[in-house]
């Protein structure tokens, strides 16, 4: 009986919450592959964990925690990305935020930051977390979240305000022209 009420229970949170999990997963991995696998390990993990949740109004915000440990468990696992120049290359473009901006050029610009600080911008706008949520969920210094929000801003303004950012055509044309 147990066993037909927890897969009961993990069908429930499939369908009321695969579109937000799979939407947050694809923003943090940025290629539709990886968000399907990153989304099915989440409902798996849910699936064996599913005795964790205590309450059924938590569930969304359980199940993108899921996702954020996996998704960092799996940068883990690869050579780390240094965020380099993502300062300086800011600080020579200005952005007019007013303008529109295109789908595939925001995730491509998204999935040239390192995975911390991609992380950091998808809890922020895509979870809506506030600054101290972010750090507490991360065990991290509310001071680290602001700097590595405000960097990775920078690098999406500088490369989402260039020329081609629009079409969504790589950035290194428009770089070697100025």
């Amino acid at each position: 009986m147990a066993e037909d009420r927890a897969a009961l229970d993990i069908i429930h949170l499939v369908a009321d919450h695969h579109q937000v999990v799979y939407r947050y997963a694809y923003r943090l991995t940025g290629s539709t592959a990886d968000a399907e696998d990153l989304t099915q390990q989440v409902f798996l993990q849910a699936q064996e964990k599913l005795g964790q949740l205590r309450q059924a109004e938590s569930a969304r915000s359980w199940l993108l925690t899921i996702a954020r440990n996996q998704f960092l468990r799996e940068c883990d696992k690869r050579k780390p990305l240094l965020a380099g120049d993502l300062h300086s290359e800011a600080q020579r473009v200005s952005v007019d935020t007013a303008d529109a901006i295109d789908g595939e050029a925001l995730q491509a610009a998204l999935n040239e930051l390192p995975p911390h600080y991609r992380l950091v911008v998808t809890m922020f706008y895509f979870d809506e977390c506030p600054y101290r949520e972010i750090a507490e969920r991360l065990d991290i210094p509310i001071g680290t979240v602001m700097s590595r929000l405000a960097r990775a801003k920078e690098h999406l303004r500088a490369r989402l305000s260039e020329p081609d950012a629009a079409t969504g055509a790589p950035a290194d044309a428009a770089s070697q022209r100025g």
